[in-house]
């Protein structure tokens, strides 16, 4: 059974948004950082996003102004909000989790997948 589950995602025109969650509700787990990353078919999987437990955030250049990322410490959630979405932002995007701090950049969990396209 996946530990981080995701959700949402799907198909949307160039300009659209769409929004990923990520579920890392475990017991005995405590996280510090929640990320997301995405790969392109025929690429490596690159970063997108991070956030940590204190809201600190990071995001790749090509998303700035355009995605949102955010969480609830509480029940261990993650979101992310993507607007103005082009063709370029298609792939699996992954939720992923991190017991250290964002920049550290050790991400040991993570989630199945979600697949995200953008058609023009």
């Amino acid at each position: 059974q996946a530990q981080v589950v995701q959700s949402g995602g799907g198909s949307v025109q160039a300009g659209g948004s769409l929004r990923l969650s990520c579920d890392a509700s475990r017991p005995g787990w405590k996280i510090f950082c929640m990320g997301w990353f995405r790969q392109a078919p025929g690429k490596e999987r690159e970063a997108v996003a991070s956030i940590g437990r204190d809201g600190s955030t990071t995001y790749d250049e090509s998303v700035k102004g355009r995605f949102t990322i955010s969480r609830d410490n509480e029940k261990v959630t993650s979101s992310l909000e993507m607007n103005n979405l082009r063709v370029e932002d298609t792939g699996t995007y992954y939720c992923a989790v991190s017991y250290s701090y964002c920049w550290a950049r050790d991400w040991p969990e993570w989630g199945q997948g979600t697949q995200v396209t953008v058609s023009s």
